[in-house]
């Protein structure tokens, strides 16, 4: 009997990828590659829902247009829908939608050049990568979490040590709750504005959520864009080292 990962052609075993995983994969390519998708898509890396109107607005299509891509993009399982009297309101399916749509980002840069950003200022210094902290903001905190010697392990699955548990409970994050969400609970993911790591995971959500509570972020209402306020960068440079100007 064959192995269901190899093919017999002319006479030799031939190894090849599982056809399912390689289908699924060029579906979901598919659905993100119209560029009008693409558009919606990238507009709900903030986390907050829209409309559909809202999304055909940005896509720069019409609303029956819109619902069509909306339904391709459900279909993937890239975004869910909720119901709310009589509006429908379109979120990103989860965090491994977004931390993809990051990635995808990153390869869309030209790589045999070297990096300069042209990221607009207001998204470069610190913005929302769904539910977690992006941007120079979000690298530096992941820089120093690694220097202070609260995480351990590889970027793909970070663990905290019992230092940076301790660390983490301080600032007010539930550390056994988190580990509990049914999601990954700390990993590195690509900022596309700096080509290097930000917090992702469960972690990374707790630390935004951290940062606004504690008003040291300010969320802009129609971006993406977060504002290091005045308690911020005293409280950031106080307790991590960072830059007194982001």
């Amino acid at each position: 009997m064959l192995d269901s990962l190899s093919v017999l052609v002319q006479g030799r075993f031939v190894y090849h990828h599982n056809m399912d995983v390689d289908e699924g994969v060029s579906r979901i390519a598919e659905a993100i590659g119209e560029p009008a998708r693409t558009r919606m898509l990238y507009c709900l890396m903030d986390g907050l829902a829209r409309t559909s109107t809202e999304l055909s607005i940005v896509a720069g299509v019409s609303p029956s247009t819109a619902s069509a891509h909306l339904n391709r993009l459900r279909s993937q399982h890239l975004v869910g829908v909720v119901v709310q009297g009589k509006h429908r309101y379109y979120s990103l399916e989860g965090p491994q939608v977004a931390l993809a749509l990051e990635g995808l980002s990153v390869l869309a840069g030209d790589r045999r050049s070297k990096f300069v950003p042209n990221t607009p200022s207001r998204l470069r210094v610190a913005r929302t990568c769904y539910d977690h902290l992006a941007g120079t903001l979000g690298v530096l905190l992941h820089d120093r979490f690694q220097a202070l010697g609260w995480l351990s392990g590889g970027g793909q699955a970070y663990d905290l040590t019992p230092q940076g548990t301790a660390a983490f409970e301080a600032l007010g994050v539930d550390v056994d709750a988190t580990r509990a969400l049914r999601r990954r609970f700390a990993c590195a993911c690509l900022d596309w504005s700096e080509r290097r790591p930000h917090l992702g995971g469960a972690l990374g959500a707790c630390v935004l959520k951290v940062a606004l509570k504690r008003k040291w972020v300010r969320q802009d209402l129609d971006s993406r864009a977060l504002e290091v306020t005045r308690i911020g960068r005293r409280e950031l440079l106080a307790r991590f080292s960072l830059p007194a100007n982001l």
